[in-house]
């Protein structure tokens, strides 16, 4: 009982009794941890998660490249999982666990009859393509009309207030991936701020001074 009331206060925002009995009913808790691989490109998605706790990342790949669409955070699901889903497509984006973990995952084949019965559901759904959308949109603008130096500096004053600390743990192959470029140009950039006494480099670690 106690472990039901928890995972009903996390899945508030879904207003119908009848729809929390029904991700009661057919949803399942799944522990990950750090690394471990949700979704694949290429697969066929058969089950939508909901993040009760932690995150998961969402890219693209080609070849030795990546680049970063979103975060998966707690009470969000994947748009990009739930589109393929929605049309029974194959995924065109990974999904890796980014720390400890925890997910409701439920059949696809429920999204449907969902969107069929309980309005809030649908708002739900709605709200997520409306916060993907602004986010992609927000990192299109930023690859297109903000110089890649920029990108760099910005990132790391985000994550450094995201995390509260000056010491960022992410090493130069992590962060190009992050934003979609290659390790050497990051390198160059980063050994420039460290030129200008803005950062000092460490190891897998960045600081910020």
């Amino acid at each position: 009982m106690e472990a039901r009331t928890e995972l009903l206060r996390k899945l508030a925002f879904f207003k119908e009794p009848e729809l929390k009995d029904e991700l009661l009913a057919h949803g399942q808790i799944h522990s990950f941890n750090k690394g471990d691989v949700i979704v694949r490109d290429g697969q066929y998605v058969r089950f939508l998660p909901i993040v009760l706790k932690g995150a998961i990342r969402v890219y693209q790949q080609k070849e030795d490249r990546e680049i970063l669409l979103y975060y998966v955070k707690a009470e969000e699901t994947c748009t990009m999982s739930l589109a393929a889903a929605y049309f029974n497509n194959k995924s065109t984006s990974h999904g890796v666990v980014t720390e400890p973990t925890d997910v409701l995952i439920f059949p696809a084949e429920k999204i449907t009859e969902w969107q069929l019965r309980f309005p809030s559901w649908n708002q739900y759904v709605m709200q997520m393509f409306r916060t993907r959308y602004d986010e992609l949109i927000s990192s299109f603008q930023g690859v297109v009309f903000e110089h890649i130096d920029v990108r760099v500096w910005e990132y790391l004053k985000n994550k450094s207030l995201e995390g509260n600390s000056k010491i960022i743990d992410l090493s130069h192959q992590q962060l190009a991936s992050e934003l979609g470029t290659t390790r050497v140009v990051v390198s160059r950039i980063l050994k420039d701020y460290e030129k200008q006494k803005k950062i000092r480099l460490f190891r897998g670690r960045i600081e910020l001074l």
